[in-house]
């Protein structure tokens, strides 16, 4: 079996002076990002690696995740970065297979049609969003349209 944790990253500044590669999270976005590791912590959801884009503000999140859960230091792939959803499924096929539980952290409007594309449900997906997609696969390259059961989906405007 194999799991993948989208997580949208946090919010971000929309403050000019940034180019949209080195926004950074606002004070809220990192309050989001200790909110929701606390919960997957709470939930008994803990990946064994992260990959990231490596924009600022899904760096930023993918690396207090990474702190709170205790997890080893965050991959990055430039790929997930203004990905599409082809590019973002073939960054998917290609995600280590020496780990069965992946977090992968990027942008909208990629995640949220990423996960409609691979489970067929339709979310909202906010800032800081996470949705847990199990695979009954033994490789990445074993994930297609539909395979995908969302096992979990919570967002930092639910409350617990």
């Amino acid at each position: 079996m194999k799991k993948l944790l989208l997580i949208r990253h946090a919010k971000a500044t929309h403050e000019s002076g940034y180019a949209d590669f080195e926004r950074p999270l606002t004070d809220k976005g990192f309050k989001q990002c200790e909110l929701m590791a606390s919960r997957l912590i709470a939930d008994g959801i803990r990946p064994e690696i992260m990959v990231a884009s490596p924009a600022l503000r899904t760096l930023s999140t993918a690396n207090v995740f990474t702190q709170e859960m205790g997890l080893p230091q965050s991959l990055t792939n430039k790929n997930i970065y203004d990905s599409s959803e082809s590019t973002l499924l073939n960054v998917i096929y290609n995600l280590p297979q020496e780990f069965g539980f992946i977090a992968l952290v990027g942008h909208n409007p990629g995640i949220s049609q990423v996960l409609y594309y691979l489970t067929g449900v339709i979310k909202e997906v906010p800032p800081c969003s996470v949705a847990l997609i199990e695979f009954d696969a033994d490789s990445w390259q074993e994930v297609f349209e539909g395979s995908g059961k969302l096992a979990h989906y919570d967002t930092p405007k639910e409350t617990k």
